[in-house]
Order: C-alpha cells, then sequence, then structure tokens
C-alpha cells in the first residue's frame, strides 16, 4: 500500500487491521479494474 498510497511506514502501521484491510481491499479493487480482470479475487483471512 505505501508504493500506491505513497504512504510511509509508520503510517499504515498506524492503522487499525481493519482499516488497513479495507484499504488492502480498494486498492486490489482499482488495480482488478485497471488491468481488466474482474474474475480474480484475493481473498483476504
Amino acid at each position: 500500500m505505501a508504493y500506491y498510497l505513497h504512504w510511509g511506514h509508520d503510517e499504515l502501521l498506524g492503522l487499525g487491521h481493519r482499516e488497513r484491510r479495507a484499504w488492502c481491499e480498494q486498492v486490489s479493487a482499482i488495480n482488478r479494474k485497471l488491468s481488466g480482470d474482474r474474475n480474480e479475487r484475493y481473498e483476504f483471512k
């Protein structure tokens, strides 16, 4: 996420787990849309 959002290490680790997970899902959705890949989805567990 630091690469895509240009956030520092401390900013990322300062997020709560749920908030960090939500951001990861949003970045993944954007990447899937830009790549045209709507079938592949990484499932967080």
